[in-house]
């Protein structure tokens, strides 16, 4: 039966992180990591070709050895990258005893958190979990997603964030209703972006927000 999780994005900028394991699945955990600017430590006797790259790069850290408990201390996340459940459990306990959150791979309960699959259209990020049940659907469901999203849907969540930030500045942004954001985005104002007018779209959608706060106000 799969587990119930909390959904949340962590801020890895930075961050130290741990990775355990020097094969193909480590190198997927790294590359993401990475791509969240985290600041990465591989441990593990060797390392494959691409991490060996990442590491000659000085994109990561390699602690050439096998895993030791105090490897944990000081670090944001750990992932487990290997193969061995029951080595999992160790490294969960080890996790646990320094209140560090820990990751194991294809080995839910080992984990205290798991991975979801991931759709990234920037500035949008969507994670699709089934609560480790049927990680085939959530990768089925990534790849329609990815298909549906498009540049004009980027361009929309840019515009409102630009506008969001705007209002905020003004303090006006929380007396607009909530509503009003979702009556604002119609056709109209995607028509607008898709023909790359967007000082129209930004006019129109600012337009709008300041009437239902107008209205709200009355």
């Amino acid at each position: 039966m799969a587990r119930t999780y909390y959904p949340v994005f962590f801020d890895l900028q930075g961050r130290s992180v741990l990775v355990i394991g020097g094969g193909r699945l480590a190198l997927e955990k790294v590359q993401g990591l990475l791509g969240a600017e985290a600041s990465v430590t591989v441990v593990a006797p060797a390392l494959n070709q691409e991490l060996t790259a990442l590491r000659d790069s000085g994109r990561i850290e390699h602690l050439a050895r096998e895993y030791r408990s105090g490897d944990m201390h000081g670090r944001a996340l750990v992932m487990a990258a290997g193969d061995h459940r029951l080595a999992n459990e160790g490294l969960q306990a080890d996790a646990r005893a320094v209140g560090v959150p820990l990751n194991a791979a294809d080995d839910p309960a080992n984990c205290d958190f798991i991975l979801p699959a991931v759709v990234r259209q920037p500035p949008l990020t969507l994670a699709i979990s089934t609560g480790g049940g049927s990680p085939a659907v959530a990768r089925r469901i990534r790849e329609e997603l990815t298909d549906y999203l498009d540049a004009d849907t980027s361009s929309l969540a840019e515009l409102v964030a630009e506008v969001r930030a705007e209002l905020r500045d003004r303090g006006e942004f929380h007396s607009i209703p909530a509503e009003a954001w979702q009556t604002a985005m119609d056709s109209r104002l995607r028509i607008l972006l898709s023909q790359r007018r967007h000082d129209e779209a930004k006019a129109l959608l600012e337009s709008r927000l300041i009437s239902a706060k107008t209205a709200s106000d009355s």
